[in-house]
């Protein structure tokens, strides 16, 4: 039985790549609809080859172009990172037309050394997307809005939006295509899945990391650091671990599309700023599995409940951008005497403080934070954002206001 297909936000800027590049790259975690996203574009009119089975993988490893010849283009290659040697042979057959765009199209799950070798093969010749997840803008059919910041002022009153109830299930559940089209899925069943098949694919074909079930504790500890402060010395201590070891572990996990690394917003304002990064999962549903949370009254009510919030608003940014093919500037403020921002985002020369908070009842002290960032910064700060669950939009205090996330 076939899933239905989820119309994605990144296909205008794919077919669109297609027409002003020889090559695409798509590239971005395991399951979250790239074959089937290229599929639906350009099937119709492209050969398709898996480059992850083992005998294609040989074949194109043991002669480049007799492989090239057999899968003319225009072609879709499937999981390129386990036969990056091909990519010096798809440049040289670009070269010889060079003129002509939409010739191959490529997946990756590794975007470290997917990036690296397209770089160095492929710089000039191809379009580099990113495609994460399901956003809650693709769901709702509202992938085209425009982000709040763009749409002028907003003015006071109500939104209809999701009940408490139905917003902490979707959370529990995630991003990740099968789910959202098949909600009668075992999601815990499913994410447990998830996760061991990219321990044993990704991690063991990044790094040779002897100890997967430490490495998956260190998953687990993440998890449970989401929106704070990471001190990786912390984390290896507890883990019983170098901290090299937690920092190459993280950076697997970066390069696999698993987490986001949120750094510090430095700019001289006269105050000592922290330069601790904080970490949020590119998938919520992820993270609340790894959390241990099942009910969805318990994950909402829980000592995680704000930093799932926070890890959701977040991705609802970053999802938003880089449909549009952009690439997020997005950081965190925070002082030393604690002052801080959940998120900044640069855009136009300016900076958007949002803060995501639990409560559904905005109330003006929650914009404090934001005003103070608003002083600090002066001109380069823009008006802010409360993000919250409840349906109630309305003004804070100067210069910010409450935004609910339906709007977002």
């Amino acid at each position: 039985m076939s899933r239905r297909y989820i119309p994605r936000a990144l296909e205008k800027v794919l077919v669109k790549a297609g027409r002003e590049f020889p090559a695409v790259v798509l590239t971005g975690p395991r399951q979250s609809g790239k074959t089937t996203l290229l599929r639906h574009v350009y099937g119709p009119a492209c050969r398709y080859v898996s480059l992850e089975a083992p005998d294609v993988r040989a074949a194109a490893l043991a002669d480049p172009r007799g492989f090239l010849a057999m899968h003319a283009a225009p072609v879709i290659f499937d999981e390129v990172q386990y036969a990056p040697e091909l990519l010096p042979y798809i440049k040289e057959s670009i070269d010889e037309h060079r003129n002509r765009s939409g010739q191959f199209f490529l997946t990756g799950s590794q975007n470290l050394q997917l990036s690296e070798n397209v770089s160095e093969s492929l710089a000039g010749r191809a379009a580099l997307l990113r495609l994460l997840p399901v956003s809650r803008r693709e769901e709702f059919g509202q992938a085209g809005d425009p982000l709040p910041w763009e749409r002028g002022k907003n003015a006071p009153g109500r939104v209809r939006g999701a009940t408490t109830a139905s917003l902490w299930k979707s959370f529990l559940r995630g991003g990740f295509p099968e789910l959202v089209a098949g909600p009668r899925r075992d999601l815990y069943l499913w994410h447990s899945s998830y996760v061991q098949t990219y321990l044993e694919r990704d991690v063991r074909s990044l790094r040779h990391v002897g100890d997967l079930v430490s490495f998956q504790s260190f998953l687990r500890t993440l998890a449970a650091r989401t929106g704070q402060l990471l001190n990786l010395s912390d984390v290896a201590r507890d883990l019983g671990i170098a901290v090299n070891t937690a920092k190459a572990w993280l950076s697997v996990l970066e390069a696999t599309f698993q987490v986001i690394v949120l750094r510090p917003y430095h700019a001289n304002v006269g105050k000592r700023l922290v330069k601790t990064p904080k970490v949020y999962f590119t998938d919520v549903g992820t993270l609340c599995y790894l959390a241990g949370l099942r009910d969805p009254s318990h994950a909402a009510a829980g000592p995680m409940g704000g930093a799932i919030f926070e890890n959701v608003v977040l991705l609802e940014i970053v999802k938003a951008l880089i449909n549009r093919g952009e690439e997020p500037r997005i950081y965190f403020w925070r002082t030393s005497i604690g002052e801080e921002i959940d998120f900044l985002v640069e855009t136009g020369g300016l900076l958007v403080p949002l803060e995501a908070k639990l409560s559904s009842t905005p109330r003006p002290a929650m914009a404090n934070a934001i005003r103070a960032f608003q002083s600090a910064m002066g001109k380069k700060a823009a008006a802010g954002l409360v993000v919250h669950p409840g349906n109630v939009r309305l003004p804070l205090a100067p210069g910010a206001s409450s935004l609910p996330f339906a709007s977002l």
